[in-house]
Parts: C-alpha cells; structure tokens; sequence
C-alpha cells in the first residue's frame, strides 16, 4: 500500500479545507455533505456521542453559530492507498485549552467523506 500519494493527499487536504471552512462560517450544508450519509457515521463530540447522520445533522442544526473560530496547529494529514486517510489536528478558541480534532475519512460517493470524528476540549499543559 502507497502512503501519501501526493495527488491523494492534495485531495484530502483540500477536502479538510472545505469542512474547515465549513465549520468556521456555520455552512451546515456543507458540514451534512462532507459527512457519509449512514447510521454507521459517528461523531464524539466535546459534549455529546453522535450515532447515524440523522443524529449529526440534528446536532449542526442546532448548534450556535457564536464562537466557532479558531486557530489550528499541527494539522496532520495521512492517506493510505487511494480512498482512506485520516486527518488530526490541534484548534485554539481562547487561552487556557487545546482542542483536539481526529477524522477519518473514506472516498464515497463520489468524493472524500468523514466516516468517523472525534473532538475533545483538554487543559493546556
């Protein structure tokens, strides 16, 4: 298996890019597309455990869009072969604590799409 294929990897980078942007500017649209539309997708959030993109989506519908900025660092992005990769990052929102987000994603449907996430708040330290 090929580890970071460079155009492979371009294509996820640019994938997180877009949810990024997504997340940030409140496009719930794009967040729901860029999310595998299945009850097997799961999000850990940093105060809920969501199961099936019914669960997801209801959870961006009703999310505050307040304080979504941030600040990524570490940001790293792996493919394996042509349609699995994972991204994980650190995200800052204001002193004191540091986020982590992981992602995995997969290529359906026709593009790259987050089959499982999680995102956790820690005391910096």
């Amino acid at each position: 298996m090929e580890i970071d294929i460079p155009e492979v990897k371009a294509e996820l980078t640019a994938a997180f890019a877009r949810y990024e942007a997504a997340l940030v500017g409140n496009d719930v649209a794009t967040l729901d597309a860029l999310f595998w539309h299945d009850p097997r997708t799961i999000r850990y959030g940093g105060g809920e455990n969501l199961y099936g993109i019914a669960e997801i989506a209801a959870f961006r519908a009703t999310r505050s869009p307040a304080g979504l900025a941030r600040v990524l660092e570490r940001t790293v992005i792996t493919t394996y072969g042509r349609d699995f990769g994972t991204a994980a990052t650190l995200f800052r929102r204001g002193p004191g604590k540091v986020g982590r987000q992981m992602q995995t994603w997969v290529r359906l449907d026709g593009g790259w799409r987050v089959v499982a996430a999680h995102v956790s708040v820690i005391e910096e330290g």
